[in-house]
């Protein structure tokens, strides 16, 4: 029985009116050791398959594309630092196994009102101690705009694989920004600067810091403005971060389409 996971009323006014709301400690630690394992497996096959590959720069931050995979390292120069891998699912059984996890599917059948849902796209997001950049404010609709039709129907959950903290760059949102949908990006010279949420926008006031603890789920809307600091301390602050959309869409990265829910063979 799955009752229990479902979109509770408080979340979903949450969800409706901050844009956003967290489940605590979802899963445990041994399910934590299984999935930081699965992950670091895929970065390490990631920076190998990168070795030697020039790639591409865009505002001096360095891509590579890797089969149909992005991986992004951090903005240093010469850094050899993995900062964002997307899509990741598919390169390791446990890790697509995670997009079927009811405790993540439930919730998100709630929020969009749908029985059937599939995956839009999904990222691993690293910040390595002392070395993790942080993100600047933005919302990740603008960002999806260019690609489909429905952004406003693409929700976001965060799956903390560390203990988050201010020291470490937790993740933060600023509560009720996604009522206005797609705000305007920055105005500059720079190439993603139309991406990042334009600060006259929004109220930073209105700021939550994430602290949460390893394995807590964060839902939050794709028009949420959210962010992270650099990561200041002795330890990792990784994060998966999932998004989904109803029905049997396509992907947005990755060929075809991947419903989730479904019964599918257990991964290793």
């Amino acid at each position: 029985m799955t009752a229990h996971l479902h979109l509770q009323p408080a979340e979903a006014e949450g969800y409706r009116t901050a844009g956003y709301f967290a489940r605590l400690g979802v899963f445990a630690p041994d399910e934590l050791d299984r999935l930081v394992e699965a992950a670091e497996r895929v970065v390490s096959r990631s920076a190998s398959a990168c070795a030697g590959a020039e790639g591409y720069a865009i505002d001096g931050n360095r891509y590579v594309e890797t089969g149909e995979t992005t991986v992004q390292f951090e903005h240093r120069p010469g850094s050899e630092t993995i900062r964002v891998i997307e899509p990741f699912h598919h390169l390791d059984g446990r890790l697509d196994a995670l997009l079927d996890d009811p405790r993540i599917v439930e919730p998100m059948r709630g929020i969009l009102g749908a029985e059937r849902v599939s995956l839009w796209t999904d990222k691993i997001n690293l910040k390595r101690p002392r070395e993790g950049s942080g993100f600047r404010w933005h919302q990740d609709s603008p960002y999806w705009t260019h690609a489909c039709d429905h952004v406003d129907d693409l929700p976001n959950v965060m799956l903390t694989l560390d203990d988050a903290s201010l020291a470490n760059g937790c993740f933060r949102v600023v509560r009720g920004s996604h009522t206005r949908g797609c705000l305007p990006g920055i105005k500059d010279t720079s190439t993603l600067g139309p991406l990042f949420t334009d600060p006259a926008c929004f109220c930073e006031e209105d700021e939550v810091l994430l602290e949460v603890p390893a394995g807590t789920l964060i839902f939050f809307s794709p028009h949420t403005v959210h962010g992270s600091k650099p990561n200041q301390s002795d330890t990792p602050r990784r994060a998966f971060v999932l998004t989904y959309q109803p029905g049997d869409a396509p992907m947005f990265k990755l060929p075809g389409t991947r419903s989730c829910g479904e019964k599918r063979t257990a991964a290793p």
